[in-house]
């Protein structure tokens, strides 16, 4: 499931790599940080490449965080799906300078900071009581992951290696198919028809790649669906605007319509 990613990296094995194969993982984790990533200075990268020692484990979970990874360090799959994700971004979305230019602004921003200016702020800045307490939730923490999984599981729902992306599909699908409105009148929100045979259609063009064909056709049936919703939110407008404007009474006296 990671072939094609880490072709486009470049990276000498891609065939080969086994997730589940300790050494192999090892060194993808440090191949990605030395040639891709490069989180650490050179000079500090050597615990990271240190695989056969006892403490990587260690110094791997604290990789990690440093990059600020949303995923759970034992899930190796979302692990190195995200990595993959970041190296590609890094390796086609920006370069050395542009990230270089990031840490000199970040550098040149917080330089004259002190202890004594962040506490003089901290003291006064207003207080705000709110008493919501979805306020007071660690969406990061790993319970509020794990519930968030679970109730995917429950609810049918393949788990994204981000817990706040599958979060967001578990809301699409209790407003549209768990609401009030569904529960009563399920006829009207949940559609009954034949599939549609999405992966015998015709694209309209061949990419050479079966997979990447089917992504086509799936993302085009989205888009479609998109504008159906698109368009029946625009003539709920229209509807909207002609109760108001679409009343006319006829005075026949004058000969013409008008209020």
């Amino acid at each position: 499931m990671f072939r094609r990613k880490l072709m486009a990296l470049e990276y000498m094995n891609p065939e080969t790599f086994n997730i589940n194969d300790e050494k192999s993982f090892r060194d993808l984790i440090v191949w990605l940080e030395d040639q891709k990533i490069r989180h650490y200075k050179i000079e500090d990268r050597g615990d990271l490449k240190a695989i056969d020692s006892n403490e990587w484990p260690t110094t791997y979970k604290r990789y990690l965080g440093g990059l600020n990874c949303p995923t759970n360090p034992n899930d190796r799959q979302a692990v190195v799906d995200w990595l993959l994700g970041l190296a590609v971004r890094f390796e086609y979305g920006d370069n050395e300078i542009g990230r270089t230019l990031v840490r000199k602004l970040k550098v040149d921003k917080f330089k004259t900071e002190t202890a004594e200016n962040v506490r003089n702020r901290q003291q006064s800045a207003p207080k705000i009581v709110n008493t919501n307490p979805l306020d007071g939730l660690d969406f990061q923490s790993p319970e509020f992951r794990d519930g968030v999984n679970r109730l995917a599981k429950q609810l049918n729902i393949t788990p994204h290696p981000n817990h706040l992306i599958t979060l967001k599909a578990i809301s699409k699908l209790i407003r549209t198919r768990l609401s009030t409105e569904a529960l009563q009148n399920p006829g009207e929100f949940v559609h009954q028809g034949k599939p549609y045979p999405i992966f015998e259609s015709d694209l309209g063009f061949d990419t050479g790649d079966n997979v990447l064909n089917n992504a086509g056709k799936a993302l085009r049936l989205m888009y479609i669906h998109d504008l159906r919703d698109l368009q029946t939110k625009i003539n709920e407008c229209i509807v909207s605007v002609q109760n108001i404007t679409a009343d006319p009474k006829t005075d026949t006296k004058l000969g013409k319509v008008g209020r």
